[in-house]
């Protein structure tokens, strides 16, 4: 997903992380949890902003842009990337909070939680923008489960389901958050709950950077897996070792298979590995949200205007990369 993709970063090397049956310190789960709230606001920005774009409100989808703009400032402070970051690592991440980064994020949040909120109010009073989305592309629980549906688009017909609370991973058992749901399941509802889940991913990230500690290490103790810093591998023998061996030969997972899932923007990514004991694993299976979800369009528009098609299509928030099977 290139619209989240510290998310399925962190979704990838908590697989890999599963197999090893090693666990990141406890500073690097926040890190985790403050990233990837960041991403998953930028992605229902994407959904939103583009959705109330294509049905006419331009202006909604300038503020939706603004905001992004702020979380991909601090992403590319952290990460030296505004897009397209890969910066997750097995046992770790690529480098640790900048010295500026509790700052930027207090700083940004408030800001980006003000445009969401204007952008409401420039939604939620339009009638042309209600008649577009209330009521249209309804689908049940029962189908949307039937589907394999996850994320806001199964929250919206009301079944709260969330990987975070459903199955706690790194630091999320320590968070107070709600699970927004809806209750028709339409386009408005998809909205509503993308709307919501900005303001809980908020309150997550508030959490997460107060109880985030100021000094530690970021990745765990392990020369097979991690990757020396830059300075040893240039001045001595055992740092240009350590970087050939995992560079050339791969971390040497246990031989085995697992299942890992996270909550990503769009629902449930799961990563399915199986390793053979060698440096390359044996297979590597996505199991991406979107894909099941776009699946279910020609449930929600048959029957419809052709004019329903466009709400609809964009409440789901396909992601070409995610569908890419």
């Amino acid at each position: 997903n290139y619209v989240s993709p510290m998310l399925n970063n962190v979704g990838y090397a908590l697989a890999a992380e599963k197999m090893l049956g090693v666990t990141v310190p406890e500073r690097c789960q926040y890190y985790r949890v403050i990233l990837g709230g960041l991403a998953r606001i930028c992605d229902h920005l994407v959904c939103t902003g583009a959705m109330s774009m294509e049905l006419g409100a331009f202006t909604p989808f300038l503020y939706c842009a603004r905001a992004r703009e702020i979380i991909w400032d601090i992403f590319e402070e952290e990460t030296g990337a505004r897009v397209t970051h890969s910066f997750g690592r097995v046992g770790g991440m690529a480098a640790p909070p900048t010295e500026n980064f509790k700052a930027m994020v207090k700083g940004g949040l408030p800001r980006v939680l003000f445009m969401v909120g204007e952008c409401e109010k420039l939604l939620l009073k339009n009638r042309i923008f209600l008649d577009r989305v209330e009521g249209v592309g309804r689908i049940s629980k029962a189908d949307a489960l039937a589907l394999g549906w996850t994320g806001p688009t199964l929250r919206s017909t009301g079944a709260a389901y969330d990987v975070r609370r459903a199955n706690p991973y790194l630091v999320y058992d320590r968070f107070e958050f709600d699970v927004p749901v809806g209750t028709t399941g339409d386009c408005y509802d998809r909205f509503m709950c993308r709307q919501e889940e900005m303001r809980q991913s908020a309150r997550i990230i508030e959490q997460a950077l107060e109880q985030m500690p100021d000094a530690g290490p970021i990745n765990i103790d392990d020369p097979r897996v991690v990757l020396p810093p830059k300075e040893d591998v240039y001045t001595t023998i055992e740092g240009t070792i350590q970087h050939f061996k995992i560079v050339m030969e791969g971390i040497k997972i246990p031989a085995g298979e697992c299942y890992s899932y996270t909550e990503g923007g769009n629902g449930e990514l799961g990563f399915y590995l199986v390793s053979n004991g060698t440096g390359t694993p044996w297979r590597v299976r996505i199991r991406p949200p979107c894909f099941p979800i776009t699946q279910g369009l020609s449930d929600l528009i048959n029957g419809a205007m052709l004019s329903d098609i466009v709400p609809t299509f964009g409440s789901l928030n396909m992601i070409g990369g995610e569908c890419d099977h």
